[in-house]
């Protein structure tokens, strides 16, 4: 979500100071009301790293956004869009698209989460647009090919993970998020479909919009990253390429593990 421009403080975007300090790349590519997809992330990454190289530097690849990462590190090739088809899905009810893709792919949706709305619906935008199953394109996110990427996870004891979520959301709110939401539901062209979505913002335009109070907003907010942070983990899991490094109670703690094995990849 930090591929937002104006969604700063509840992406935990890094500020200017840091940006000053060490160069940033793929942030701010389009305006809230855009959609931003996998491919316009892989051609800003691909720009991204053709300068850091031409500058004899090596990047550091920072997410939690599972798609996205094998998207790049694995050079996926996503499936064409339909954009009409989408929006005709996207208006349906989730319990019933996912029932009408166990039927067209059955592969493709023991792949995924049935309350997974979004990719439900692409899913089966892919289905019907192209007339083949979703997934057969490409080998799947099941494949874990060779690659030069060095993967290195950092994973906390669940307990710890969980208050760490609501102490940040907490920090978010200090920081003027919800006076960033209130901002971004007045921009011009509104919110798009998947930055509405955006956890935290979600909730809290939920409550300026009348449907919850501040504290049920914050509340779900909460529940629903707490949620999605042990989802990430079990997506990052399969990855046998990935080197876990386990945390107590400080991040710095990995430091000495990260720097001391760490070689940056010709």
């Amino acid at each position: 979500m930090c591929v937002y421009r104006g969604m700063d403080v509840g992406t935990a975007k890094p500020t200017a100071a840091e940006r000053a300090e060490v160069h940033h790349h793929c942030l701010d590519l389009v305006d809230p009301s855009e959609e931003c997809t996998v491919v316009r992330f892989q051609q800003a990454f691909a720009t991204a790293i053709d300068a850091i190289a031409a500058q004899g530097g090596t990047a550091l690849l920072v997410g939690g956004t599972g798609l996205y990462v094998r998207a790049v590190i694995d050079g996926l090739e996503p499936p064409p869009e339909y954009p009409d088809l989408r929006a005709e899905l996207d208006a349906q009810d989730t319990a019933a698209l996912y029932q009408r893709l166990v039927t067209l792919d059955p592969v493709a949706a023991a792949r995924m989460e049935p309350t997974n709305h979004r990719r439900v619906v692409r899913a089966l935008e892919v289905c019907l647009g192209s007339g083949r199953p979703f997934s057969g394109f490409g080998p799947g996110l099941g494949v874990y090919p060779p690659s030069p990427v060095r993967q290195v996870g950092l994973r906390w004891p669940r307990p710890v993970l969980a208050s760490r979520v609501e102490a940040r959301f907490t920090a978010m709110l200090d920081a003027g998020l919800l006076d960033e939401v209130r901002r971004l539901a007045t921009h011009p062209g509104g919110l798009s479909r998947t930055a509405r979505q955006a956890l935290g913002y979600r909730e809290l335009l939920d409550h300026l919009e009348g449907r919850s109070s501040l504290d049920e907003a914050v509340h779900l907010a909460v529940t629903r990253t707490r949620q999605f942070a042990v989802r990430q983990e079990r997506w990052f899991r399969r990855d046998p390429r990935i080197e876990w490094v386990d945390l107590h109670d400080n991040p710095l703690e990995a430091l000495p593990t990260l720097l001391g094995a760490y070689t940056p990849c010709s």
